[in-house]
């Protein structure tokens, strides 16, 4: 058996990482459907930006 590639590591690194903030969103009691899963995460920097845009 051949070792996976390293895109093969972090494309599934990136899909538990999902699946398990999703999880998390729902034991805290939010209400979350399966497609969140999927959903894109937004970037470090577009966080950063909208929260300097709100307290500003």
């Amino acid at each position: 058996m051949k070792t996976p590639s390293l895109q093969a590591k972090a494309a599934y690194c990136a899909k538990s990482r999902q699946s398990n903030y999703v999880a998390s969103l729902r034991l805290e009691g939010f209400i979350v459907k399966p497609a969140d899963a999927k959903r894109q995460l937004p970037t470090r920097a577009a966080v950063l930006s909208s929260y300097q845009q709100t307290r500003t």
